[in-house]
């Protein structure tokens, strides 16, 4: 019966040690609630416990742990307004982390979702008043992939990435203010044209470039009309230049021909006349079918006789 009761107490004792004790893991921090209030020290403040082992009252209090690690917030990609009336599909995404776990709970009850859904809002709020002041062209011409970590500025930093550092600076003070989270990043992984747009935009692109095109041809045949132009205007040049040296070469050429012929007749009159009715016999003869008809006292048949 004794050892019965002693059973029973050790048991009982482990029962309450068991429920006395709690450990809090390493990247994360609990907070607890007695009686469903939040616990407070002397001071009114809420108690924060860092990771390791810890005392409770067992059965009374209970043990809400929070993970203090940074935490990333995926947005569902969404329909923005650009100052043309022209939409556009952003996806963005946040990192965040608990920087005041007792604001955090008292604002949020400790609840991951609530706070994802009010810093979604607040996001996307910031996202579309910047969005809504600028073009297509400004917001798709940034550098793809920046990001924009706390207290970044540069004066020469693209369009979207001042938008992801403005929509930091402009969410980072009243999320850290009002539930104790910190903005630690806020960055743009894709911008996407509406099908809509995308096709209205592609045709426009084609029309743009076969105008190009057109341009290009006109320009093309253009200029090789003035290089045949030009090339037939040397051509018809090097042609009458060869013709005129042409003309002067067979000039010369009869000159010096006439004149040989003339030096040879002078130096034997009679071997020059018998060769010259020699040719003319032979060009007259040549099909032995000719019929010549002439004088008996002709020069013509004087070697005949």
């Amino acid at each position: 019966m004794k050892s019965n009761i002693v059973i029973a107490v050790l048991v009982l004792v482990g029962i309450i040690l068991y429920q006395s004790l709690f450990v809090v893991s390493e990247g994360r921090r609990s907070l607890i609630t007695r009686f469903n209030k939040i616990y407070r020290d002397a001071d009114s403040k809420i108690v924060l416990y860092e990771p390791g082992l810890h005392v409770k009252f067992p059965f009374v209090d209970k043990v809400m742990s929070i993970d203090a690690r940074i935490q990333t917030l995926n947005s569902t990609a969404d329909r923005f307004v650009t100052s043309e009336k022209k939409d556009l599909i952003i996806d963005s995404y946040v990192k965040w982390k608990i920087v005041d776990f007792a604001k955090f709970y008292t604002s949020t009850q400790g609840d991951r979702l609530k706070a994802e859904e009010r810093l979604r809002t607040s996001i996307t709020n910031s996202l579309r008043s910047q969005i809504g002041n600028l073009t297509i062209k400004e917001i798709v011409s940034g550098k793809g992939g920046e990001s924009a970590s706390e207290g970044v500025s540069d004066a020469g930093a693209s369009k979207r990435e001042q938008i992801m550092q403005n929509t930091l600076l402009e969410t980072g003070p009243g999320a850290e203010k009002n539930l104790g989270i910190k903005i630690v990043d806020v960055r743009i992984m894709k911008i996407e044209l509406p099908n809509e747009v995308s096709n209205s935009i592609y045709q426009r692109m084609r029309a743009e470039r076969e105008s190009v095109a057109r341009l290009h041809r006109s320009q093309g045949r253009r200029e090789a009309e003035a290089i045949r132009a030009e090339a037939d205007k040397h051509a018809i040049v090097k042609i009458a230049e060869a013709e005129k040296e042409a003309k002067f070469i067979r000039g010369n050429g009869e000159a010096e021909s006439t004149k040989i012929y003339g030096d040879t007749y002078s130096k034997n009159p009679e071997l020059f006349d018998f060769l010259r009715s020699m040719d003319a016999y032979r060009s007259s003869m040549t099909d032995g079918k000719n019929v010549i008809v002439t004088d008996r006292d002709n020069e013509f048949l004087k070697y005949f006789k």
